[in-house]
């Protein structure tokens, strides 16, 4: 476990960190509460929080309150007060004070031992509980409802020089692809297409059915089209086995940036928006929200349009896939 220790005297900090150490545990060990809670803050791969009850400015019941604060159910920390045999009367006050457990000092190494493995066990069992909660099962990114809990991250970092976009993708023709091919093979496709989203952002959220939601930070409009774009290839460049024959797939997107003054609402509608006119004008292409297709453009072939920010429209290479599923 990443363990941080708060233990005001020298000898025993030593001697803790000797005992978690020599059982694998990484420790990061400070005199005051203060130090111990700034970094329990900066650091969200925290497991627990070992923290005596005596300490200078800041006592181990405020340092194991404030920690309760900090942790949640998407980062839980468990957390231990020490205190002397005399002072057990404040085992009450400890639990109270939001401790999950109490040892006495100067703590027996076995006990220490066996109260860290059963803090291991609560732990890996919170964590499952947690990746089961935020995680679509079958693609293994974002369900809906986390998606949306990042997405409101990312806009509150928003804003100078950090830009945010979010981009909209669906498959193709993907209902043809379960009648025609089976939910097997939809589901398959469904994990590939997954596969190569997470490649563009870790902010991936599968938002029901074939539709895919992106968030992108800290890049450009060019360098987002540009990803947008690598996205689009990489799909219509995969080829499943479906039992019936090749299939091969395409996949539309909109690309939205952020505005001042937007919520995550607002952005993943524009997102849509463009989505949709990239499905309704042909789809395999990628369409920038805000952008406006001419009619010779939205006769033209499918997967042949696609917008930049500066409003060009470049032709896809006659190589590229312009159908959405093999034999469909």
């Amino acid at each position: 476990m990443r363990i941080v220790l708060a233990e005001a005297s020298r000898t025993d900090r030593e001697l803790l960190t000797r005992l978690l150490e020599a059982r694998g545990h990484t420790i990061k060990a400070f005199a005051d509460g203060p130090e111990a809670l700034h970094h329990i803050a900066a650091n969200l791969n925290v497991d627990a929080l070992m923290a005596s009850a005596d300490l200078p400015s800041m006592s181990g019941m405020e340092l194991c309150w404030e920690t309760r604060l900090l942790s949640s159910s998407r980062r839980p920390i468990y957390i231990i007060l020490m205190a002397s045999e005399r002072d057990r009367g404040k085992l009450i006050e400890a639990l109270d004070s939001g401790a999950d457990d109490f040892i006495s000092t100067p703590p027996r190494a076995e006990e220490l031992y066996a109260r860290l493995r059963a803090a291991e066990r609560l732990a890996k069992f919170q964590h499952e509980l947690i990746r089961l909660a935020i995680t679509d099962p079958l693609t293994n990114v974002f369900n809906r409802r986390a998606f949306f809990e990042r997405a409101k991250e990312a806009f509150a970092r928003a804003g100078g020089d950090h830009a945010v976009h979010a981009i909209m993708l669906d498959i193709d023709h993907f209902k043809q692809v379960n009648d025609v091919y089976g939910h097997a093979a939809g589901d398959e496709v469904l994990r590939a297409v997954a596969r190569e989203v997470t490649a563009l952002s870790e902010t991936v959220g599968r938002l029901g059915g074939e539709e895919f939601a992106i968030i992108v930070e800290g890049a450009s409009d060019a360098t987002v089209l540009d990803l947008a774009e690598e996205l689009r290839l990489a799909l219509a460049a995969l080829e499943f086995n479906a039992g019936r024959g090749s299939l091969r797939i395409t996949g539309s997107l909109g690309i939205s940036g952020w505005a001042p003054g937007d919520t995550v609402d607002t952005m993943l509608k524009r997102a849509d928006v463009a989505l949709y006119k990239a499905k309704n004008t042909g789809r395999n292409r990628v369409i920038v929200a805000g952008f406006e297709l001419s009619e010779s453009e939205v006769g033209g072939s499918a997967g042949v349009v696609r917008a930049t920010p500066r409003g060009e429209v470049r032709e896809a290479s006659p190589r590229e896939p312009q159908s959405s599923a093999g034999g469909l």
